[in-house]
């Protein structure tokens, strides 16, 4: 089990995650503030192999959409900011750098809530995942699209009398628009039934084994999130408190008591709420 003790380390400076490949993101001890007042991430630092899927999880309050807004540039929409450290991605730093040039690069964010455009049809949804794009294969993409969520094509009105589980696919068909080597994926299970969070869990698994898109997937679900990755990071107030690999955080027990529902020794709520769970694992 590789147990963060500094969150102020780089992941460089880490023992490798298991499998030796290359990071195609790392998130090297970030700050970021809000309103140049309320710090929200401390020094966090986490990596993201290529062609892998790997969870980060936590708490309402931790700090997980806005690690995913520091990757994707969309802080300067919330008046947050990047204020120590960096994020680099294919080798190159990208923290700063505007969201539509981040795009360009191969990270597309799919947003809590799905974001779709409700007044919009699902094809011109699914084109507007390909704004960025200049080729002439969108028409085949859409068709790919199709393949893997056979349901939009039945559906020719507008994409807000779509069904929750459908409107998420649509997000995620808009991002494989866009041709991305990396998706950020913020809670793809929100709101949906079990049956069609296995279902989309699955199309996630298959997309990232055809297509070999690298995954970062936020998730409040931890068992169906472990499921799907290889690796994981747990978050508690804005920084990286535990990680390992999925079988590793599965098998934890202090995973197992607060974000898998069991464990072999129940505490008390009474012992429990009278210190931080992030302690526990410091």
């Amino acid at each position: 089990m590789s147990v963060t003790t500094d969150a102020g380390a780089r992941p460089s400076e880490r023992p490798a995650q298991g499998a030796a490949k290359p990071p195609l993101l790392s998130v090297n001890n970030i700050e970021v503030v809000y309103n140049d007042v309320i710090l929200v991430l401390r020094g966090l630092s986490l990596q993201v192999p290529e062609g892998e899927i790997v969870a980060l999880l936590g708490a309402n309050g931790a700090g997980k959409s806005t690690t995913l807004k520091a990757i994707s540039g969309l802080l300067k929409t919330e008046d947050g900011e990047v204020t120590r450290g960096e994020v680099v991605f294919a080798g190159e730093r990208i923290d700063g750098t505007d969201p539509d040039r981040i795009v360009r690069k191969g990270i597309f964010q799919v947003m809590e809530g799905r974001r779709i455009i409700a007044d919009m049809t699902c094809l011109e949804n699914l084109r507007l995942g390909a704004f960025t794009r200049r080729d002439a294969g969108v028409k085949q993409d859409i068709e790919m699209v199709y393949e893997y969520f056979p349901r939009l094509k039945e559906r020719t009105g507008l994409a807000g009398y779509l069904s929750g589980g459908e409107q998420q696919m649509l997000a995620i068909g808009r991002a494989l628009m866009a041709r991305p080597r990396l998706i950020l994926m913020d809670e793809p299970s929100m709101g949906l039934s079990p049956l069609l969070v296995k279902e989309v869990f699955g199309i996630i698994r298959q997309i990232n084994r055809d297509l070999g898109v690298t995954i970062l997937l936020v998730e409040q679900n931890a068992r169906m999130a472990l499921q799907a990755a290889s690796y994981g990071y747990i978050m508690e107030s804005g920084k990286v408190v535990l990680d390992g690999t999925a079988s590793e955080l599965e098998g934890n027990e202090d995973v197992k008591e607060f974000y898998l529902g069991g464990g072999d020794e129940r505490r008390s709520f009474r012992n429990l709420k009278s210190f931080k769970r992030r302690k526990r694992w410091l």
